[in-house]
């Protein structure tokens, strides 16, 4: 019988369809992406080590910008795999995702396996038995526009990554880069911190007032908008400034007390009585952005965590693919919902024709149906909480999913809206005072029935919230209950939320689907963003690049001509454009226009002034000397005259005022000079370091790449009590302890991160206590590397925190301190904290986030044990044998 070989881009998506398929066919996985851009020389094959030099970046630019692509070392054995499956297929079916990524991934599996039998490419929107078999039973050609358009992207990201991220290294701090997508996406974050640290808080007051009608015991509360006929500032009456409308009449508190004490025995009447009838429209049904966001308001799920929870059912065959810009749903799909409106809810909440969504994002491609649940009848979400758990990130998400598909095809709700008028005059002053109630009815709830949808704004009701007043007449009498003044403060614009930040790059038309969960973790991973409670807050470090990049590489944290790039891939994508073009006039420029390679030449570089870029000014002092904070090789800090303080990672800056700042430099600090080395001169001082105290000799030269000399003080030393002699003698490690008799080597003793050892050649051995770095002598030395190594013989440390339970696994969370640095775990999976993350702070949600992002990504590649030696003998080494010449 012939044979079928399916290669898809993961095991539990082949998992899924291999149901679906006889045993004619074979379903392997290639585990993502198999080849790539090389990074560094050491992943070029020696035969093209020629090209990889004579290429920038591996881009032969001279060659239209022909990237070099190699076989990534994790899928060396994958491919070797695949090949070998290949032997035995008479035919070969790519069923890799239709997007881009998924035809470029099927266009390099054809490339580097080079199938010798027929070639087709296999796609499907869900994976369902109907879906699956008329994928193979009509297959496609590998879309070339759509490689060419994905390729055109990768080199863009590699130029722009690779060109401008050294000249972030050399100006603001090493390690860090620029990204197409993620600079300008880091630059909407610090924009809304530069209005945060701009605005300025307006104080002002209102009146509210308690009412009920005469003869009845119905209250109801009502504010104050008008006083004679001006109307009462409220807080969107300000500007950033603080200062309000001309038009506006600012009542302060004390005129607020004084109008509420006035207005407790004035009469009051119902000057105007205005009902509206409303009608609310169901949501589209979900595409990426929206999924995100609404998983991120009701779920508390960031954009990642979502993602790896929809892709998961997506190979499980419970969803339509998870990536798509387009709220379209298939005739199929819209039976299935109409069907169940009227099974759960009745007829009377079905429309007549079945509703449609017209696209709502800036450049949507509508390339794919809206998420959905799968097939041609939904399944319930009680099944998808048997398969992954009632609280798993899966079921409910997809409770998410299918409620929101059900409400798309229900009818609208409708309601009536009621504003109430209440005059009154002051008793003394005679002002006409004017309040104003407002009340929302539902009287035919519709798609509410089925779902309503989270907001961002706290202030702002939801569509199903309902403020119900009593049925009251113009010029009715009321009598005043209560008259109370308030007091408000304006304030700053809120910092975005992953929901809120998906939404604004999906306006903005930066970046696609599939791209906005990495982008954010990018810019968190990057260190550019710290998340305070479900805030995302820029740190100095942010500040200082995208300064850099608005001033010298203005165009490319743009926002239009960000989106303007998305939709020129767009076009190369869809044959309007071609990829080589394109991308010389990006890297050359055009009409005048500078190129990127112009904009990171040497003589643009010399114009960049590092520390006008790092320096951001924080005020003057109560000495009239500027404090000033820096973002340095080594964290942030402040500089006031000569004195320094380092500014604590998790502190927003809009927090770092010049109060804060001088209490920061005025705290004491551990940091201290202990004395002069006696050989060179130079200060031994005492430093808290990030990873504890330690000693150091002398201070870094401005500009010199050789690092002072560093050691960890022991831990049974303090940074207060160190001498200069301990810090001069910790300072001459490693220890030469002498010559192995064996072979002559030096054995050394010192410190390292898993804490006390010794060395010889190859060889280590843990030390007991850290003093024995200076007392073990020779003979000790010896017979402790002669004994085997200890395995397993650490005790287990207590955890340094506990969580809760994981609503995915029902185990408990704790969080522990591990070789490579803390990291949470619930007995299974294990997640490090990231660079954002912080021990202090971290919270049950958060720690559930990480190890749901740690699944996601599957189990932790092992390491191949390297081959045991043999043992050495103690026993003399046998003479080399004499060559004997004949």
């Amino acid at each position: 019988m012939p044979k079928h070989l399916v290669i898809v881009e993961s095991p539990a998506k082949a998992k899924t369809i291999g149901r679906y398929l006889g045993d004619d066919f074979v379903v392997e996985s290639s585990v993502g992406h198999i080849a790539d851009i090389p990074t560094r020389v050491g992943e070029v094959p020696e035969a093209k080590k020629a090209a990889w030099k004579a290429s920038r970046f591996g881009i032969d630019i001279e060659d239209g910008f022909t990237p070099m692509y190699v076989v990534s070392p994790k899928s060396k054995s994958v491919v070797a795999g695949l090949r070998k499956d290949l032997k035995n297929a008479d035919s070969l079916y790519l069923a890799t995702d239709e997007d881009r990524e998924g035809e470029a991934i099927a266009w390099h599996l054809q490339e580097v396996l080079k199938p010798k039998v027929p070639v087709h490419r296999m796609v499907f929107h869900e994976i369902t038995e109907k879906a699956i078999k008329e994928a193979v039973e009509h297959p496609r050609e590998i879309d070339q526009q759509i490689v060419a358009a994905q390729e055109a992207r990768r080199v863009l990201d590699r130029l722009f990554g690779y060109e401008v991220s050294p000249v972030l290294w050399r100006k603001v701090q090493r390690g860090l880069s620029a990204g197409r997508v993620q600079s300008p996406a880091t630059r909407i974050i610090v924009e809304r911190e530069r209005e945060r640290l701009a605005f300025v808080a307006a104080q002002y007051a209102g009146v509210a007032g308690m009412f009920k009608p005469v003869g009845d015991e119905t209250a109801f509360e009502a504010k104050l908008v008008t006083v004679d006929g001006e109307r009462v500032a409220t807080g969107k009456d300000f500007d950033q400034a603080g200062v309000p409308r001309a038009d506006r009449l600012v009542l302060d508190p004390n005129a607020a007390v004084t109008l509420a004490d006035e207005l407790t025995a004035a009469a009051f009447n119902v000057v105007s009585v205005e009902r509206k009838p409303y009608t609310r429209r169901p949501y589209a049904p979900f595409r990426t952005s929206t999924l995100q966001q609404e998983g991120g308001r009701k779920l508390r799920f960031g954009a990642r965590r979502t993602m790896s929870a929809a892709q998961r059912l997506y190979e499980g065959g419970f969803i339509t693919y998870m990536r798509t810009d387009s709220t379209n749903l298939s005739g199929t799909a819209l039976s299935a919902a109409r069907s169940l409106v009227a099974a759960r809810f009745g007829e009377n909440y079905l429309p007549d024709k079945p509703r449609f969504y017209g696209k709502k994002a800036k450049g949507a491609q509508e390339a794919h149906e809206a998420i959905r649940p799968a097939g041609e009848r939904f399944q319930d979400p009680k099944k998808v909480a048997q398969s992954f758990g009632a609280m798993s990130d899966e079921a409910r998400l997809y409770d998410l999913i299918w409620k929101r598909t059900v409400a798309s095809q229900m009818k609208d709700a409708k309601g009536e809206s009621l504003q109430l008028r209440l005059g009154g005059t002051a008793a003394t002053s005679g002002r006409a005072c004017e309040f104003s109630a407002t009340g929302r009815t539902i009287l035919f709830a519709g798609f509410l029935k089925a779902y309503v949808e989270d907001i961002d704004d706290p202030d702002a009701a939801r569509d199903d919230q309902e403020t119900h007043l009593p049925e009251l007449d113009k010029g009715q009498s009321l009598d005043a209950v209560a008259m109370d003044s308030t007091v408000h403060e304006t304030k700053p614009p809120a910092r975005y939320t992953e929901a809120s930040l998906v939404k604004r790059l999906e306006e903005l038309g930066i970046g696609r689907p599939s791209t906005y969960a990495s982008i954010i973790s990018t810019i968190q991973d990057r260190g550019y963003v710290r998340k305070h409670g479900s805030a995302l807050a820029p740190t100095l470090k942010a500040f200082a690049v995208i300064g850099l990049l608005e001033q010298y590489f203005g165009d490319y944290v743009d926002y239009d001509f960000t989106a303007l790039m998305e939709q020129d891939l767009d076009k190369i994508a869809g044959g309007e454009e071609t990829m080589a073009p394109y991308l010389d006039r990006f890297y050359f420029g055009t009409g005048g226009h500078p190129g990127l390679k112009d904009l990171v030449s040497v003589d643009a570089l010399e114009m960049i002034d590092p520390r006008e870029i790092n320096s951001f000014p924080i005020g003057d002092a109560a000495d009239g000397v500027a404090i000033v904070a820096r973002c340095g090789q080594y964290g942030p800090y402040l500089v006031h005259g000569e004195d320094k303080a380092s500014i604590p990672e998790d502190l927003p800056l809009d927090e770092l005022t010049i109060e804060r700042a001088t209490e920061l430099l005025e705290a004491p600090s551990s940091d201290r000079t202990l004395g002069e080395d006696p050989e060179t001169g130079h200060p031994v001082l005492v430093k808290a370091g990030r990873y504890g105290p330690y000693v150091q000799m002398g201070e870094r030269e401005t500009d010199s790449k050789t690092k002072p000399k560093t050691a960890s003080l022991f831990k049974t030393m303090s940074p207060e009590t160190v001498t200069l002699d301990e810090a001069l003698l910790l300072l001459t490690q490693p220890r030469t302890v002498g010559e192995h008799p064996e072979d002559g080597k030096p054995i050394m003793a010192q410190n390292g991160r898993y804490g006390p050892y010794v060395k010889w050649d190859k060889e280590t051995r843990s030390l007991e206590d850290e003093q024995e770095i200076f007392t073990i002598d020779l003979d000790a030395a010896v017979a402790l590397l002669a004994q085997p190594k200890k395995r397993g013989g650490r005790k287990a440390a207590a955890p340094l925190k506990e969580f809760g339970d994981d609503p995915n696994t029902g185990k408990l969370i704790v969080l522990k301190n591990g070789r490579f640095g803390p990291y949470v775990t619930d007995g299974e999976t294990n997640a490090s904290l990231r660079v954002v993350d912080s021990v202090d702070t971290i919270t049950h949600d958060r720690a559930v986030e990480l190890l749901a992002e740690r699944r996601a990504k599957g189990p932790a590649k092992k390491r191949k044990a390297a081959p045991k030696k043999a043992a050495k003998k103690a026993a003399k080494k046998p003479a080399k044998k004499k060559s004997t010449k004949s």
